[in-house]
């Protein structure tokens, strides 16, 4: 299993096109084979910037996501949009059980 934290700082011009770009993302990425979890969130603590958190099977599922058409048009926004690079962190993890949320 491969766990991804994504995080970007934006431009506050750049704020609602990065939102609505993001927005895009996340139900397609949901619908993916092998994606056991995706969501974006806004930084509570910094408005301007994004956290993604990206749980994936294996690395083929990773690349399907990221090759739908709407993680390009993201990535394709990014380098006028962001105020540096991306923080990027990737985790290859092995869980003999996986738990859901606690209730």
């Amino acid at each position: 299993m491969i766990v991804i934290r994504f995080k970007v700082k934006c431009k506050p011009e750049k704020l609602e096109a990065l939102r609505t770009a993001f927005s895009a993302v996340v139900t397609p990425s949901q619908a993916v084979e092998g994606v056991v979890h995706f969501d974006i969130a806004q930084d509570i603590t910094n408005p301007n910037s994004f956290i993604a958190t990206e749980v994936f099977a294996d690395q083929a599922a990773r690349a399907r996501q990221e090759s739908q058409p709407e993680v390009q048009r993201v990535m394709a926004l990014l380098p006028e949009a962001v105020t540096g690079p991306p923080e990027m962190a990737a985790y290859d993890v092995s869980l003999p059980h996986m738990q859901g949320p606690a209730e």
